[in-house]
């Protein structure tokens, strides 16, 4: 009986990681050998690819690494910083309303992203934000589903009885927040960073909305431009597809250094709890 769930999980294994080794093997293909027959021997084109890529109007694509950087970096790190406090609070001070605006929170995170790219356009035009950092970063620093693991974490993990012990012994609010909750939600607070970081970074909705100026670009949308000149220039897929290529090792390298703290930390902060 075995054999068929471990089946399943083979197939489902091999059809997620087929386009991955595809974009792996094509990335080291010089564009003749991409467009001729292709087979999934490598090619020796790798190099090539990433040089002609960096020449590409003086290193655009760069640019667009350090804005991806930039936004999902930021932008996590300030998401990370209010959900932590925004959880916290929600799940630790009893006032009237709590409930009611859990449950808005909830409601965001069941709300398609689409819905709101219009709107968050329409404001950030009236205080003429649109086509800047600010109006990438500024929509992705309140996160409701990081309100909402952070807020589920607080509640599990920080014991009534400590805070209240602080309290008695005449710690503030802000020193109790800052001396007890935030270490014992830091492994909780991992895993929002880490979520926000990789919502971000494949973020392209949002600034395909508010940027006009390709220079401040994320990955996402100047890889697409670059897609889109290739029906006119077949010689830039070889670009796009080396240039996804290395968009997804940040990614992978963060995962694998997050992984560790990831997955112990919150097994640590259980038992704690």
């Amino acid at each position: 009986m075995a054999a068929l769930p471990t089946a399943a999980l083979l197939a489902g294994a091999v059809y997620c990681l087929l386009p991955v080794t595809w974009v792996l093997v094509a990335s080291t293909k010089a564009g003749d050998e991409l467009f001729s027959t292709f087979t999934f021997a490598p090619g020796t084109g790798f190099l090539e690819n990433v040089g002609d890529l960096s020449a590409y109007r003086d290193g655009v694509y760069w640019q667009w690494m350090a804005n991806s950087a930039l936004y999902a970096g930021v932008g996590a790190l300030l998401s990370t910083a209010v959900s932590a406090v925004s959880g916290y609070a929600l799940a630790v001070y009893r006032f009237p309303g709590r409930e009611t605006i859990f449950n808005v929170l909830l409601t965001g995170v069941l709300m398609p992203p689409v819905i709101l790219a219009v709107p968050q356009y329409l404001m950030l035009a009236e205080v003429n934000l649109t086509d800047s950092y600010l109006s990438v970063l500024l929509p992705v620093i309140l996160s409701p589903y990081g309100v909402y693991l952070a807020r589920i974490y607080a509640a599990a993990a920080i014991p009534e009885d400590v805070v209240e012990a602080a309290r008695i012994d005449g710690s503030g609010e802000w020193r109790i927040f800052r001396a007890i909750a935030l270490p014992i939600m830091l492994p909780g607070l991992v895993t929002v960073f880490l979520f926000q970081f990789v919502a971000i970074w494949n973020n392209f909705l949002l600034p395909y909305i508010m940027l006009s100026d390709d220079e401040k670009f994320p990955l996402t949308l100047g890889l697409f431009t670059l897609l889109n000149q290739g029906s006119n220039s077949p010689a830039l897929y070889t670009l796009v597809i080396t240039g996804a290529l290395l968009a997804v090792l940040p990614l992978i390298a963060l995962f694998l250094f997050i992984q560790r703290f990831w997955s112990l930390d919150l097994l640590t902060g259980a038992v704690k709890s």
